[in-house]
């Protein structure tokens, strides 16, 4: 296997291949255990059967400092349901068997650390996960992390921001496997009328600095938003916009809503990335 390969892991995989159509990614989030723990499977079902090429599941926590009211609220529910750990490594478990759409889970870095760093790489990859999007772990406090994932073959994903310096966009792609997540709005998380006009400069000093896919992330909430991310980046991630579809029209709205994502991310027709 080639390097190029290696650090492609799983989702960045998933991504050129959909750039080698000519078009961006789509990547959906929801948490698991919302609004309840089947339904969260059903819900996050519901955007493969819509059309997306990677997963995110959320993984609850109780200190959610990154993400808006929207995830903050569904993440509060699932806990006060009972959701654990186990319960994600479970949903994680069952998306992975029901299609071969990579999953990852994003998770703020305490529950990882208290659930045990070696013991979570081992079960995540047991259940078929492809690997974990850390927002609030950076490369250079995360050296057990990538350890863990590099034994276990499973992606890192870290985040860079417009107020990243060019050193840090370096150092954080350079510890990157499956693909690199740019935040295209500074603050929380949330659906947002209009999308960042620092997304693309941004996009541009990452690709400057690494050849994995670059996904773009905060604030996408509608097929003609998908559209104008997709003509420059190689992933466009949707999150607090599912959620707020679910609580409207359950499955079935999420379903609709990651149709109508899929749909603007195929408009634009782009070149297959030069590698």
């Amino acid at each position: 296997m080639s390097s190029e390969m290696v650090a492609l892991g799983n989702a960045g995989t998933a991504i050129r291949k959909a750039n080698d159509e000519g078009r961006a990614a789509l990547v959906g989030y929801l948490p698991a255990g919302y609004p309840s723990i089947d339904g969260g499977v059903d819900a996050i079902k519901a955007l493969v059967d819509g059309g997306a090429d990677v997963l995110e599941i959320g993984l609850p926590y109780t200190d959610p400092v990154m993400d808006g009211v929207t995830i903050q609220r569904a993440a509060e529910a699932a806990l006060a349901g009972g959701l654990r750990i186990r319960d994600v490594l479970a949903t994680v478990e069952k998306l992975a068997a029901y299609s071969d759409v990579p999953v990852l889970v994003m998770t703020y870095w305490n529950p990882i650390e208290r659930y045990g760093v070696d013991r979570f790489a081992v079960d995540l990859k047991a259940a078929g996960g492809a690997g974990l999007i850390t927002p609030d772990l950076v490369p250079d406090e995360g050296a057990e992390w990538i350890a863990a994932a590099d034994k276990n073959e499973l992606d890192k994903v870290f985040l860079v921001s417009p107020s990243s310096t060019d050193a840090r966009i370096a150092m954080t792609t350079g510890n990157c496997r499956g693909f690199v997540y740019a935040t295209a709005v500074m603050g929380v998380t949330g659906a947002r009328d209009q999308t960042s006009d620092l997304a693309a400069p941004l996009v541009a000093r990452t690709k400057a600095a690494t050849g994995l896919p670059v996904g773009v992330g905060l604030g996408v909430s509608n097929g003609d938003q998908a559209a104008a991310i997709a003509a420059y980046a190689d992933a466009v991630i949707v999150g607090s916009a599912f959620v707020k579809a679910l609580d409207a029209g359950g499955a079935a709205g999420v379903r609709t809503l990651t149709e109508d994502l899929a749909e603007g991310v195929r408009r634009e027709p782009r070149k297959p990335v030069d590698r």
